[in-house]
């Protein structure tokens, strides 16, 4: 397959007379390349690759295209190839990419990775020294903020079917910190969060909907300065472990993308140049431990 995309190369390694004919591969490099498939060889699309030197260094890493491919142009040397895609184990190969010339894997197919085991049917709380609910908004239209609420709660109830559980988490508003006193009091008072008068920020669980591997939208109401929306969590279940006194404990990563003018924050400052003070969207990344309640 690569050999017709490259066809004859002349002293700057370009491809003539093919659809990767701009294609400049340089004199002291070569490329490197193969397909992922499943087990009934469909095309692993967006699965992740990165490509490690002998040193353990990245050179280059991404995702296959919509037909499962990757095709990395690298200086000569010996390579390792990691690929992962969600619900798949994780492949790995090495190759060695000569000058001018062409290192093929050819059609790498990925096996169904066993689901992690869910966690036991009963009522579950978050654990909070093990989890964190953090934050990311633009300031000024380049630097990113990052916070984070240091005093929250939830509870999740797991139920026998996994898509019938629920969830409610409660956070403190006044408990947000990024690290700058004066700009976390701005936050609280009335131009944003208005602790005074809404204290608690708080989710509502009502559907858990598996999208495959271990990908799941949770989605359910948020209540943030006194108005209440329809969000989703993005979440990826990390599975079953054990803490260190034994006990049972679950994991998840989840994020979700907010608004401020959806929650009524609508304050906002420009400055000279038109640029907004604040962001219009904050980003919530959370990673969250439940152990068995009680």
């Amino acid at each position: 397959m690569f050999g017709r995309w490259f066809g004859n190369k002349g002293a700057t390694g370009a491809a003539r007379g093919n659809a990767f004919a701009g294609l400049v591969v340089p004199d002291s490099a070569g490329v490197l390349s193969c397909r992922v498939l499943d087990p009934v060889n469909e095309p692993v699309t967006q699965a992740e690759f990165v490509l490690t030197d002998r040193a353990g260094r990245k050179v280059v890493g991404g995702e296959t295209d919509p037909y499962g491919s990757v095709v990395a142009t690298v200086p000569a040397g010996e390579y390792r190839l990691a690929v992962t895609a969600d619900g798949f184990t994780p492949f790995h190969g090495s190759a060695t990419v000569t000058e001018s010339g062409h290192a093929s894997l050819g059609d790498v197919t990925l096996q169904v990775a066993a689901p992690p085991q869910l966690p036991e049917p009963g009522d579950w709380e978050i654990e909070p020294m093990h989890s964190q609910i953090g934050f990311t908004a633009r300031h000024i239209g380049m630097a990113r903020i990052h916070g984070r609420f240091n005093t929250f709660a939830g509870a999740v109830r797991i139920a026998d079917r996994m898509e019938d559980s629920a969830m409610h988490v409660i956070i403190d508003a006044a408990s947000i910190d990024t690290n700058v006193q004066m700009r976390d009091d701005h936050l609280r008072s009335s131009d944003f969060l208005d602790v005074g008068r809404y204290p608690t920020l708080e989710f509502y669980s009502d559907r858990f909907v598996h999208r495959g591997g271990t990908r799941w939208g949770v989605s359910g109401a948020l209540t943030l300065h006194g108005v209440s929306r329809t969000v989703t969590l993005d979440t990826q279940y990390l599975g079953l472990g054990n803490g260190m006194e034994g006990e049972a404990r679950a994991a998840c990563r989840a994020t979700t993308q907010l608004h401020r003018e959806d929650f009524t924050l609508t304050w906002q400052t420009m400055l000279a140049r038109g640029i907004a003070v604040v962001g219009p969207s904050i980003s919530v990344e959370m990673d969250i431990q439940i152990v068995p309640k009680g």
